[in-house]
């Protein structure tokens, strides 16, 4: 009986971490167009959460904290959008993260202005850094926020 009461009752699992990865061009050139809402994204979620973005890891500028209690790890690959596998799959695989714990933040044109969508086991949608951060890590199984921040016109 007091085994089955402390399964139940003193539970002190510890909180499952996330990885956020937020697709981007890195360099001055690509500040400010729509590419890089991903790591807007992720700059603006690092700052509210007092996280440094201070390490470079898996070719990802990296950064790591927690939300509440909940670990997070978070990343913006500096291998260009097309190659951000090369940077978001050894940082699952460094950190054993499921895909499922995996979030891959990119623009989408098919999007209004300011709007967040969430899809789970969804297309890359012809967008080829969500593809190759998906395909490369061998799966669809990341979820992908698809954001939509400027003008379908500019780049």
């Amino acid at each position: 009986m007091l085994n089955r009461l402390s399964r139940h009752c003193f539970c002190t699992a510890t909180p499952r971490p996330w990885l956020f990865v937020g697709l981007g061009n890195p360099g001055d050139k690509y500040k400010g167009t729509r590419h890089n809402v991903g790591f807007e994204l992720i700059d603006a979620f690092a700052e509210s959460e007092g996280i440094s973005m201070n390490a470079v890891h898996c070719k990802a500028i990296f950064g790591q904290g927690f939300v509440d209690e909940v670990p997070v790890f978070i990343a913006k690959p500096q291998t260009y959008m097309n190659l951000s596998g090369e940077s978001t799959g050894p940082l699952a695989a460094y950190y054993k993260l499921p895909l499922n714990r995996v979030l891959v933040f990119h623009d989408d044109l098919n999007l209004p202005c300011g709007v967040l969508r969430l899809h789970h086991k969804g297309g890359h949608g012809s967008h080829n850094g969500y593809w190759e951060a998906s395909w490369t890590n061998g799966s669809q199984s990341i979820l992908a926020p698809k954001v939509q921040c400027n003008s379908p016109r500019t780049n």
